[in-house]
């Protein structure tokens, strides 16, 4: 599965359907739905600036989102109109493209993982229980989990 490394507070605000788009200075002809990584540095001062004071999870992989679409920029005025959709501050603004971001949620338990560059591939290793009824409990919880616990 794909996976895109987002610095904190950033990925937090993804994963809980806060920041619907990500700002990047590259395209992508990718689309679907992808990991979100957060990396280990943590971009303390858009965390003041956005009034965020946590623990944030790092060096892992913690939550999951749908790339629809990627709008293109061509003025820095489109850029700020978005702002409540994107949180970037004034020095991330010079972006030209946003990956337009949906579905997002956070994995429960996140997955300890080294970011790339970009989009990268991750192959997180299946499960070795071998009973069936055991992999069928596990993901009708995983299920009622984000269904019903979420709504």
């Amino acid at each position: 599965m794909k996976c895109l490394s987002v610095s904190q507070p950033f990925a937090d605000l993804i994963i809980l359907g806060k920041k619907t788009i990500e700002l990047r200075n590259w395209n992508t002809n990718f689309r679907g739905e992808f990991l979100i990584h957060s990396p280990r540095k943590i971009r303390v001062e858009d965390s003041k600036r956005l009034k965020i004071e946590k623990k944030f999870v790092t060096g892992a992989i913690i939550g999951k989102a749908q790339l629809y679409d990627v709008k293109q920029y061509n003025s820095i005025k489109e850029i700020k109109s978005d702002q409540k959709f994107h949180f970037a501050s004034k020095e991330f603004q010079n972006k030209t493209f946003g990956f337009m971001l949906k579905n997002a949620r956070p994995l429960r338990i996140p997955i300890s993982w080294k970011g790339q560059l970009g989009f990268f591939d991750v192959n997180i290793p299946k499960t070795k229980i071998k009973n069936k009824e055991i992999v069928s409990d596990i993901i009708d919880e995983e299920y009622r989990y984000q269904w019903i616990g979420h709504h």
